[in-house]
């Protein structure tokens, strides 16, 4: 791969942060010229490496303490590596944690200039540009006021449009918009769209898988330090659900047998299945208009999906879901037996039990293919244990009487009348 195509090049990067257990352990060590250690070690990186073409828009995914944050702070140069190299190629403007580049003391307006001298640009350069920044954050009166007066959420909608609106070549953002209202997220990645198709690099950490699928080309997964997988963002997605699983060994599955799910006419053979089988989705069934597994689904009109669970070992409190994404992955619905209103109370299951839970909902939703996924969890006050989960184990085709556009059908009523 040429050079020239390389924003940004990561080789055999290590970070090893030293921990000292008192602030007076840090001068012994120094005045001890290295013959006695006063500190733990602690690596949060581990020999990575990658390349990030330009114009690519690359998600970073990984549990907490993985490492996510450390690789972007080195990229950004605010750390430096232990080991290895990092090259950037590029103009950068970065978005890290909550607070990090602005002066609690400025204004909203004197931190705008403030980063844009950082970034070398000259005070014209800044004016020009002043207005779209303050109708893109749009905080009002309090770009007047000192940022340490300002909310998580106006902080990032500042910070924000400044990083946007230097027209940077690559945009660096670390879980920041996490922060940020529905409404501004949505401008927020419409923003980062349309820099995308204009030829910049981003690259930023999400805990939302949706929001990987759906805007990034390419997607690393870290795991204690080590870059574990690289790759398409919905694969990506489903090793780090992987992750998230701890299953535990159990005994070959004695209902092995019954497992007619991949024989039914919906079912899709790319689904991606996990848990620690514990219970095991083996069937499922559709129904509308009195059809069992139609070949495609009226908009619209309601379904009843029903699926059988065999249960492995014993369950104190079972949960059933299910959701409905679109063929990119964005999830559109999604409810469980908990949430669903007047639902009946599940009881616990022993092994050996075979149930069939049935979920009734209407699809309103436009003429196209979309995925239907399955899951049985147990419930605890520790989280919820996935037990058998299908991911996109269904595909089902919506037929729709009206043209309208959009993923989602809303039943529209029109009607007008001339006034007197």
């Amino acid at each position: 791969m040429h050079s020239e195509n390389i924003a940004i090049s990561v080789r055999q990067l290590r970070k090893t942060y030293r921990l000292f257990r008192h602030p007076g352990d840090r001068v012994k060590s120094f005045l001890s010229l290295g013959l006695k250690n006063y500190h733990k070690e602690h690596t949060a990186l581990r020999e990575i490496s990658f390349d990030i073409r330009r114009g690519e828009t690359v998600g970073i995914v990984g549990r907490n303490g993985a490492g996510k944050s450390t690789l972007l702070q080195l990229i950004c140069g605010i750390l430096k590596p232990t080991q290895g190299a990092i090259t950037v190629n590029g103009r950068v403007s970065a978005l890290l944690e909550l607070g990090s580049g602005f002066n609690p003391e400025f204004t909203g307006r004197e931190n705008i200039y403030f980063q844009g001298a950082i970034q070398g640009f000259s005070e014209d350069e800044i004016t020009r540009v002043f207005d779209d920044i303050a109708s893109f954050a749009d905080i009002g009166d309090f770009l007047e006021q000192p940022v340490r007066t300002y909310s998580s959420g106006m902080f990032i909608r500042l910070a924000f449009a400044a990083s946007v609106h230097s027209n940077p070549e690559i945009l660096i953002v670390d879980e920041a918009l996490a922060v940020g209202d529905a409404s501004f997220q949505a401008k927020s990645f419409r923003r980062m769209q349309e820099m995308r198709d204009n030829g910049s690099t981003i690259l930023f950490v999400s805990h939302s898988l949706d929001q990987i699928i759906q805007t990034c080309s390419r997607a690393l997964l870290l795991d204690s330090g080590r870059l574990v997988a690289d790759g398409e963002p919905k694969t990506i997605a489903n090793r780090y659900l992987d992750l998230l699983s701890t299953p535990r060994p159990i005994a070959a599955p004695r209902s092995a047998s019954k497992e007619l799910f991949h024989t039914r006419p919906c079912y899709h053979a790319g689904e991606y299945r996990w848990g620690d089988k514990r219970a095991l989705i083996v069937d499922f069934s559709i129904r509308q208009n009195e059809l069992l597994n139609p070949a495609s689904l009226f908009s619209g009109k309601p379904v009843e999906l029903i699926f059988n669970v065999c249960f492995q070992d014993d369950i104190k409190h079972p949960v059933f879901g299910l959701t409905i994404k679109s063929k990119q992955g964005i999830t559109l619905f999604g409810t469980n037996s908990n949430i669903v209103p007047n639902s009946p109370p599940v009881t616990p299951r022993r092994a050996g039990e075979e149930i069939w839970v049935s979920f009734q909902f209407t699809p309103w939703l436009h003429t196209d293919d979309f995925f239907i996924s399955l899951g049985v969890a147990e419930m605890s006050v520790s989280g919820d244990t996935p037990l058998d989960r299908r991911y996109d184990a269904i595909k089902i085709s919506i037929r729709h009487s009206a043209s309208q556009t959009g993923v989602v059908a809303m039943n529209p009523y029109f009607c007008y009348k001339n006034l007197e």
